[in-house]
């Protein structure tokens, strides 16, 4: 279902399959750092994505069997030499990207190959679902350079904890897929490329025998009740938006669908 090669812009975006979404990031000599275009680009795929009809399950992974290497030494040297506000404006962007592929209201799968550092690491956090191969490395690197990894923080404190995440910042150490599996910056390890291409035909086999505006509202869901005191005005709202699905178009026919022993409409079509 997936697998072909990706090709330029930057950020190539296959269709091919209905409902799914396939954005490769396409800098490979690069190992598909970052840099202010490659940003931008993202920015405007996830966007679009975010915005478009029917899209089911997106896919993010990197061309060249290398996931991202976070920032580019080029756009590095650049920045070095920017002020402050500059930096700041420079990092807003970084943030309004992630922020972007975070509210993507279908199921985000990271496809890790190679390695995520940095940034990259900080994209694999903010997708819903990850799984890599089990050669693949992993760092949150930024302090080695007397930096922080500031922009990707909230994404990767809600993934693996603010204690993992103080140990990972603080030491920046390259860390492996098992590990990453361990703290939960990771869903699964897949022993090779194409056991990685089997889980995650899995895990689009699996949303798409869900409702969709289900899994747009259960990854809500999530955002809204982490963290929170369990009292009575949270009791309330979870029982308003449980009765509201089980009226909803998709609740009835889902329902429906389950006592009449026949697959809902959705699932029909994926």
């Amino acid at each position: 279902k997936i697998g072909r090669d990706a090709r330029s812009p930057l950020v190539h975006i296959d269709s091919s399959l209905e409902g799914v979404e396939v954005v490769t990031i396409n800098r490979p000599e690069r190992r598909n750092a970052f840099d202010a275009e490659l940003i931008g680009a993202l920015y405007q795929a996830f966007e679009t994505l975010r915005g478009a009809e029917g899209v089911r399950a997106v896919v993010l992974r990197g061309a060249g069997g290398y996931f991202c290497a976070g920032a580019d030494l080029d756009w590095m040297r650049a920045a070095h030499t920017y002020s402050e506000a500059e930096n700041r404006e420079d990092a807003l962007e970084l943030a309004r990207m992630l922020k972007a592929l975070w509210d993507i209201p279908a199921l985000t799968i990271a496809m890790v190959e190679g390695g995520a550092f940095g940034g990259g690491a900080g994209l694999v956090a903010a997708c819903d679902v990850a799984i890599a191969t089990a050669d693949a490395k992993f760092s949150f690197s930024e302090a080695r350079l007397g930096l922080l990894p500031a922009t990707i923080s909230p994404y990767v404190v809600a993934a693996i904890g603010p204690r993992s995440a103080r140990a990972l910042f603080a030491t920046a150490r390259v860390f492996d897929a098992a590990h990453a599996e361990k703290v939960g910056l990771l869903s699964a390890v897949a022993a090779d490329r194409q056991a990685l291409t089997d889980a995650v035909e899995r895990t689009i086999d699996e949303v798409m025998a869900c409702g969709p505006i289900a899994v747009a509202e259960s990854k809500r869901l999530v955002t809204d009740v982490a963290g929170r005191h369990i009292d009575n005005r949270l009791l309330d709202e979870t029982a308003r938006r449980i009765a509201a699905a089980r009226v909803s178009p998709e609740g009835q026919e889902g329902v429906a669908a389950f006592l009449g022993r026949r697959k809902p409409d959705w699932a029909q079509q994926g």
